[in-house]
């Protein structure tokens, strides 16, 4: 496995590529102090969450985040 397959690095990279975009991801706390279900969303300068928020809060995994990085880089979405 490779160093950019770890979710700490994934984590970073995806901070800067969304900062470049205007965008802050954002990781529910139960994810990190519980290590129970939880997830991620993204939220732009405005502190409106854009992605993530539904069904319900934080329901975007890392992967789904990822993709949508992905393409925003790219110039789709």
């Amino acid at each position: 496995m490779s160093r950019k397959e770890f979710d700490a690095s994934r984590m970073r990279r995806m901070k800067r590529i969304a900062a470049r975009h205007g965008l802050t991801i954002l990781t529910a706390e139960k994810l990190k102090v519980l290590g129970t279900k939880g997830g991620h969303a993204l939220r732009d300068a405005d502190y409106k969450v854009i992605f993530g928020n539904v069904p319900q809060p934080y329901s975007a995994s890392l992967d789904e985040i990822e993709a949508y990085l992905d393409k925003l880089e790219a110039g789709e979405a």
